[in-house]
């Protein structure tokens, strides 16, 4: 449970690093923000539900696909990994509206956020 709670503060506060450092990242409020019918009226939010659920998809989802494709990751050293955590972003891209990553640059330097803040709250465990 504990590192559960650490996977979703770490989906939050990479998500607001992102928008707040990173030019083509940002996060808007839409006139119909809503999240399984409750409606998303403040910044923070909106930054809580995508951070959460990066969080979510990053302790649940995010294990099953890296063995999936471990034969990948051995043959390319390594390197699927980074286009496995750029699809996830970009899926949470693509699922909120109110999320918006212009460019494949910017969903780069995202990724690497991402990465840190979860690499340097996993040592916190």
């Amino acid at each position: 449970m504990e590192r559960l709670f650490w996977r979703i503060a770490a989906g939050i506060l990479s998500i607001f690093l992102a928008v707040r450092f990173i030019t083509g990242v940002s996060l808007e409020i839409l006139a119909d923000s809503s999240f399984l019918g409750f409606t998303l009226t403040q910044y923070w939010h909106v930054l809580l539900v995508i951070g959460g659920i990066l969080g979510i998809v990053n302790f649940f989802i995010k294990p099953i696909l890296d063995t999936i494709t471990l034969p990948l990751k051995f043959l390319t050293l390594g390197l699927f990994s980074i286009l496995l955590n750029m699809a996830i972003i970009w899926f949470l891209d693509i699922l909120f509206l109110e999320l918006t990553i212009i460019g494949l640059s910017s969903l780069f330097f995202t990724t690497v956020i991402v990465w840190a803040v979860n690499f340097f709250l996993g040592l916190k465990r």
